[in-house]
């Protein structure tokens, strides 16, 4: 890795994170169509300039089921990037094993604006059970209102829970939210880590105290989660949201809501690393 990154820290990993063109076939439901791009060569730029060793893609909401581009990327990447797909509740084993080869290590339910899907059909639990058997997770990008109704789901199957964005709770409500409440009793259980990512999806742009009320849940987060269950986004490009935020900036982000240098480092490499099977990769001459 070249000495220059800002935040340098060796093996951390940013897991959220998107690349897309926007003239790829997008959903007809879709609730955001992007007019720019976001490509895996700047994405990877922006790794390297923040210090940032690996990088996690998200399918984006408005590609639906379509991952082939995010595959594509992965395969260009082995080492350094990994991914999570979006799949119907009808995706084969073989359709899993294709997605591994390209370097997917779980999926997500990316459901906000959307009906809640029937966790509990036969469906469902035959997928999210192939899912934990296979040693994946399951990303749930819900408001924090509705994470009762589908975390408990995904455990009953033996599955890891990664929740997006804070958990998403209301914007007015922020800590008092009962579904955030719900989430942070949901430590003990062991399987479900959250995403420190995307504080922006959390405030209305109007909020004044909007920094702070970030900083209050990422450390009633790390009070109840620990650092080990925690992880860092960038959440690039920032889709809908690129006027507050840049990567550099969600990247100190995280050093003002988490204090403790070993903590951070916790947050940015080991926990991850458990997750998503990374391994250290040897320096690259800045040369």
């Amino acid at each position: 890795m070249a000495k220059s990154g800002i935040f340098q820290i060796a093996g951390s990993v940013d897991t959220h994170a998107h690349v897309f063109r926007h003239d790829l076939p997008m959903k007809p439901d879709r609730r955001h169509s992007p007019d720019f791009d976001a490509l895996p060569q700047d994405y990877l730029a922006h790794l390297d300039n923040a210090g940032v060793q690996f990088g996690v893609l998200v399918q984006p909401s408005f590609l639906g089921t379509d991952n082939s581009y995010m595959l594509q990327t992965l395969a260009s990447h082995p080492e350094r990037l990994r991914g999570v797909a979006v799949v119907d509740a009808a995706c084969t084993e073989d359709e899993l094993d294709r997605l591994a080869l390209a370097g997917v290590v779980g999926i997500r339910l990316n459901l906000v604006g959307l009906p809640l899907p029937e966790l509990g059909n036969t469906q469902w639990r035959s997928l999210l059970s192939r899912v934990a058997a296979r040693g994946w997770h399951v990303e749930v990008h819900r408001a924090a209102a509705d994470l009762p109704l589908l975390i408990p789901h995904i455990l009953k199957t033996g599955g890891h829970v990664v929740v997006d964005h804070f958990g998403r709770p209301d914007p007015v409500a922020g800590e008092e939210d009962p579904g955030f409440r719900y989430l942070l009793s949901q430590a003990s259980e062991g399987r479900v880590w959250v995403k420190l990512s995307a504080s922006y999806r959390t405030w209305k742009p109007e909020d004044g105290n909007a920094g702070l009320r970030s900083t209050a849940l990422a450390r009633l987060l790390l009070q109840s989660f620990g650092p080990r269950r925690l992880l860092w986004g960038s959440d690039w490009p920032h889709t809908e949201n690129r006027q507050v935020a840049g990567y550099a900036r969600s990247r100190q982000w995280l050093d003002e809501w988490v204090p403790e240098a070993e903590d951070r480092e916790r947050i940015l490499v080991s926990s991850p690393a458990e997750l998503f099977g990374f391994q250290a990769l040897p320096e690259r001459s800045s040369g």
